[in-house]
């Protein structure tokens, strides 16, 4: 059988060794031998001895069900074998985390990671409830980060000179080290749109950088 369909970048790659490779722009590949993490309903297909298990509430009360407030949930992968993962054929990024790297990231943008590192979830500073009740994940440690991104992100370098003020719903993530707060602008587009003409972004001050998708849409709104 011939066709473009089986061109040599469309097929599944062998594994070379446990943990993360991109599969193509739109996919990651995980080589299981133990355990990983990915969001649920992330993976597309899976072969092997594999067991998908839901986060939730385990021994000792720790509940990290949720990424965020926007209520990601998690799902470990434990066994021997490969997993892909994709979402909505977003574009997929490999963070690879160093001794003292700390990345703050957006849980919609998770797709899934090293159960070397750790997250912790907070709540931005300076945002809250008026900003949505703007939930982030602080990953550390060392090991790799799978991220999701609705087309080419934009990376903005941030100096303590030339702070960087950012759409709440556009943000992907930033330097975990940056500072945070809300900035109310008025806005032309929004009057026009019939909204109060106040707009609110965050503020994004220090030293570091900040990954901002190039879309406003929600998913919440996406789906309607």
């Amino acid at each position: 059988m011939q066709s473009e369909l089986f061109a040599s970048e469309n097929l599944a790659k062998p594994s070379s060794a446990p943990g993360m490779t991109l599969q193509n722009a739109k996919s990651v590949k995980y080589t299981v031998n133990g355990e990983m993490l990915a969001r649920q309903g992330a993976m597309v297909a899976f072969r092997g001895n594999l067991q998908f298990e839901r986060k939730g509430q385990g021994i000792g009360g720790m509940l990290k069900r949720a990424v965020t407030g926007e209520g990601l949930a998690l799902m470990s992968v434990r066994g021997q074998g490969e997993a892909w993962f994709a979402h909505q054929a977003g574009n997929c990024f490999i963070v690879d985390f160093e001794p003292g790297d700390a990345l703050t990231i957006n849980g919609r943008n998770v797709l899934c990671f090293d159960p070397t590192l750790s997250y912790e979830i907070r709540m931005v500073k300076g945002a809250g409830m008026t900003g949505g009740g703007l939930f982030n994940s602080l990953f550390t440690g060392t090991g790799k980060l799978a991220v999701v991104c609705d087309g080419n992100p934009i990376i903005i370098p941030v100096t303590a000179q030339a702070p960087v003020y950012v759409d709440t719903d556009a943000v992907v993530g930033w330097s975990a080290a940056l500072e945070t707060g809300l900035h109310r602008s008025q806005s032309v587009g929004s009057m026009i749109r019939g909204g109060s003409g106040e707009a609110v972004q965050l503020k994004l001050s220090g030293e570091g950088f900040v990954i901002v998708r190039p879309s406003e849409v929600t998913e919440a709104a996406a789906a309607h």
